[in-house]
């Protein structure tokens, strides 16, 4: 078994998200949220990092490690799953983070993920954003969402990532995978080259620049639907957001493309599950005829309202869906407070259902 085989089996022993190497000090693991110090293992030596890059990297990667000092790139490790990793310098020395990427797409069902989120998926055209922290899930999200796709319409589906980390294979879809570097240059010139490829869904795997925000705007509004991600914590968040990633000259033009292209935001948040384990909170923006007049007429400070009256629309607060996880005893009501947008808020609505924070200090971090 090489080196790089012992940690992932490791990863999937612990049930962790994530591996952490350092030099001079053990693996760690991040398993329901915390790093833990695996005492099992050795101090790692600037050898064994050297010896994992040339084991796993792609040539391309060993160079831009050596020039830049970090790299990414996406690893199979037969038999166990694939991770994405990121090697890079510190005052440490050389060090490691690898996310375990799961074998099997979990369905959206699976997920806990709200109905509007799977009617999201049966859009034939527009603008969906899965946005959330870093950590929170987005790539599991949307490759629930690509997967519900390919079993349910018979579509061409393009995505575009760096790296590609859930492997997709075709089924009522013909799926084709692009990864940044090896496959295309930028997501600008993906999304670009995109429109001559008879697309009916494309995923941008981040919408991390003005350039390809604008390009993902406009193959929307040419009639594909378009999912990315972005780094915000609201929906309301992920509107502003956008608009403001442009110069102030163009803000006008951009929030009337984006009134009519963007039809949904998912903004969501990891919490620690009763007994082991994380679940998702999911806040749901719905690209309604009013939220298309809010962004339209730069009133995007309503939104938050509109998600509070939309629930026939299938909009959702965090608050509530926090709440949700609370009653259905999935989570603890000091994790809901914690993970809530609100904490005043959140607060008295726990309070209102019988939960006393205050008797319980070191359950919400006080």
């Amino acid at each position: 078994m090489t080196r790089i085989e012992s940690f992932v089996s490791r990863m999937v022993e612990l049930g962790a998200s994530d591996l952490h190497l350092t030099s001079g000090k053990p693996a760690s693991y991040r398993v329901d949220g915390e790093l833990q110090i695996d005492e099992q293992e050795s101090v790692l030596t600037v050898d064994v990092f050297e010896q994992l890059l040339i084991e796993i990297a792609p040539e391309h990667n060993r160079q831009e490690f050596e020039e830049t000092n970090d790299t990414d790139f996406a690893y199979e490790v037969d038999g166990v799953g694939r991770v994405r990793a990121n090697f890079f310098r510190s005052n440490a020395g050389p060090c490691a983070v690898f996310r375990l990427i799961p074998q099997q797409v979990l369905t959206l069902d699976q997920l806990g993920a709200p109905e509007s989120v799977r009617q999201l998926c049966g859009l034939t055209k527009g603008l969906v954003v899965v946005t959330g922290p870093t950590g929170s899930g987005k790539s599991t999200t949307l490759a629930s969402m690509v997967d519900h796709i390919n079993h349910t319409r018979r579509n061409h589906i393009i995505t575009i990532e760096d790296p590609i980390e859930f492997v997709h294979t075709s089924d009522q879809c013909l799926i084709r995978q692009r990864e940044m570097h090896r496959d295309t240059k930028s997501f600008k010139a993906a999304l670009r080259a995109a429109l001559r490829e008879d697309p009916d869904v494309v995923l941008v795997g981040e919408m991390r620049d003005l350039e390809t925000i604008e390009m993902a705007i406009e193959t929307a509004e040419t009639g594909h639907l378009v999912f990315g991600t972005l780094h915000t914590t609201t929906a309301a968040g992920t509107v502003d957001r956008v608009i403001d990633s442009f110069p102030a000259n163009q803000q006008a033009q951009i929030r009337a493309m984006l009134s009519t292209s963007l039809k949904g935001v998912v903004a969501q948040t990891l919490c620690k599950r009763k007994p082991k384990g994380r679940v998702a909170a999911y806040e749901v923006l719905i690209g309604t005829s009013a939220v298309a007049n809010m962004i339209r007429d730069g009133k995007t400070h309503q939104i938050p309202s509109a998600i509070q009256l939309g629930g026939q629309a299938g909009m959702r607060t965090l608050s509530d869906s926090l709440l949700e996880l609370v009653g259905m005893d999935l989570v603890d009501p000091g994790e809901a407070w914690r993970k809530s947008a609100d904490r005043e808020e959140m607060a008295n609505k726990l309070q209102g259902l019988g939960f006393n924070l205050r008797a319980a200090p070191a359950a919400v971090g006080v």
